[in-house]
């Protein structure tokens, strides 16, 4: 009715709610935009202490996010990055890159820290080396469509955009589902993997 989309009206309250440079705050308040008015498909804080969890165990340089979203999802990363480390992230939507690049920027993160690159990730993961300085990934974080996580996974590993020990973060592997990229990672002999149980978000 008010002809903006809920991912706009998320961003607003943030805007209105946040402290702008407390990446710690922004994220408290997506969560109570989520909780209380309309929910949206963010990490959130229970699948979002994994992610942290993670970050502070590799501390990973080089961090490659596939569905940036609103944004959420990469300030949790950015946050939890060590220092002199990039993130780089992926969002097919401009749409949701728009309210995802202001959400990132709001929350305090230059482009040298955090690099949003709009497009299909089909299409711009083989170009990441050349044009973003993208050599290689300590950890990914798939966060995009379902369909695609197997797919990814095989275009970052055919372009040698894993590094040696990397570890590949896939959120709602069991539900909605990502079978046929569990199932390659389980069996393909290349990784060991781990199922971390966790609610929907919100």
């Amino acid at each position: 009715l008010t002809g903006t989309s809920r991912e706009q009206r998320a961003f607003q309250y943030v805007l209105a709610h946040a402290i702008p440079g407390d990446p710690h705050h922004i994220l408290q308040t997506f969560d109570q935009w989520c909780y209380h008015c309309e929910h949206l498909s963010c990490v959130g804080p229970d699948k979002g202490r994994i992610v942290e969890r993670v970050l502070l165990e590799q501390a990973p340089l080089r961090v490659l996010e596939l569905g940036t979203y609103c944004g959420y999802g990469t300030v949790l990363l950015a946050q939890g990055l060590p220092p002199g480390a990039r993130l780089y992230t992926i969002e097919g939507d401009p749409r949701h890159a728009a309210v995802a690049e202001k959400v990132i920027r709001l929350a305090g993160f230059s482009e040298q820290t955090v690099e949003l690159i709009v497009g299909p990730s089909e299409e711009v993961i083989p170009h990441l080396r050349e044009k973003h300085g993208l050599m290689n990934a300590n950890l990914v974080f798939m966060d995009h469509w379902k369909r695609c996580y197997l797919r990814d996974l095989r275009l970052l590993e055919s372009h040698q955009l894993l590094a040696e020990g990397a570890t590949i973060l896939a959120d709602n592997v069991l539900f909605p589902g990502a079978p046929h990229f569990l199932q390659y990672a389980k069996t393909c002999g290349k990784y060991h993997c781990k199922v971390h149980r966790a609610s929907l978000e919100y």
